[in-house]
């Protein structure tokens, strides 16, 4: 057999290929395996930012009915600012009480407007409808307080030109340019969220110990990726992610250099970074209509995950919420979920 393209290459290889961590062939135990690929993904991570004083700076302040639309900025990091929407229920009260949730808008061109309910226009209208798309307003509305930030290289981070007048996939390009550096466009925004944290833990309204995050599509990559390694988020919502990387990585080139980390597949696969999270209880949606991510990679994903919740003697708080739509928030199971989990 000769093989002359990369793409057929890149799906012999895989074929072929078993993650040095993954759970299923590690034969570890999963206190032993936990340590052993939390420690390995941590290192994947490269150089991480010096974390720096939030300075929160906050821009206004909307009464919307049953809940306050906050925008604020915080530092990131020295070079970095992070701009970011928090919705406060009227019910909560300065009291340490609240729960909180992360919410990670995926990829698409209004970046946290969209999961926050931003619809002033018909193009953004038709952005949240067509994934049942503002799943951290939804959230507020059932009392929890919600952050969403835009991550690096999208909504108010977008980069305004590109100096080559060639159509560039932006997370593709800044994953080159960070390489260079050993700095990753995933690493930061995980970095992001855990500044995010931070400043939740200095609101008078939110309980520290209550916090959990949900994100789709991309957004669930960095509910995933966040959570595994993030021990102060305590329950997640993974909404249309969880596919294993021979399926819509090698086989449909379905990712994008927001999506991964040098060497991740030597090591592991997605459903061992989502395995990670247990025993903190996780909920997984899957449509069966997914046109992105196929239910059949979706389900294959959440079978591995299922196998590593269940050696930790944790299969009771792996939850599933399979529903009758495409590439979208279901929330049917979400609201119910968090509840019982914060």
């Amino acid at each position: 057999m000769r093989i002359s393209t990369l793409q057929e290459y890149w799906q012999k290889l895989a074929e072929d290929h078993v993650p040095e961590l993954s759970f299923k062939s590690a034969g570890l135990d999963f206190s032993e395996w936990h340590e052993k690929a939390l420690t390995k993904l941590t290192e994947l991570l490269g150089i991480l930012p010096e974390k720096v004083p939030l300075e929160p700076e906050v821009l206004y302040s909307v009464d919307q009915g049953d809940y306050i639309r906050r925008k604020v900025i915080l530092q990131a990091d020295k070079y970095m600012s992070l701009p970011a929407v928090v919705l406060i229920p009227k019910s909560a009260a300065k009291d340490r009480s609240t729960p909180a949730i992360l919410c990670s808008h995926g990829h698409g061109p209004f970046g946290k407007d969209s999961v926050t309910g931003m619809t002033g226009t018909p193009e953004r209208a038709a952005d949240v409808a067509s994934a049942n798309y503002n799943f951290a307003e939804q959230m507020a509305r059932e009392g929890f307080i919600t952050i969403s930030p835009d991550l690096r290289g999208f909504g108010e981070r977008r980069d305004k030109y590109d100096p080559i007048d060639i159509p560039r996939d932006p997370c593709n390009l800044n994953y080159v340019k960070g390489s260079i550096f050993g700095i990753y466009p995933l690493a930061l925004n995980i970095f992001d969220f855990s500044r995010c944290i931070d400043y939740l833990e200095t609101m008078e309204e939110v309980a520290p110990d209550r916090i959990g995050m949900m994100g789709m599509s991309q957004g669930g990559t960095m509910t995933t990726f966040t959570t595994a390694l993030e021990p102060r988020i305590k329950a997640c919502d993974i909404i249309s992610y969880v596919n294993p990387f021979d399926a819509f990585g090698l086989r449909d080139g379905n990712f994008c250099g927001s999506q991964v980390l040098p060497n991740l597949y030597r090591y592991m696969d997605t459903f061992d970074v989502a395995g990670l999270i247990a025993p903190r209880p996780c909920l997984m949606e899957m449509g069966i209509y997914d046109a992105c991510f196929p239910f059949e990679d979706l389900w294959r994903g959440y079978e591995e995950t299922k196998k590593i919740f269940e050696a930790a003697g944790a299969a009771d708080k792996l939850f599933t919420d399979i529903h009758p739509h495409g590439h979208a928030y279901s929330g049917v199971c979400a609201p119910e979920f968090f509840k019982n989990n914060l």
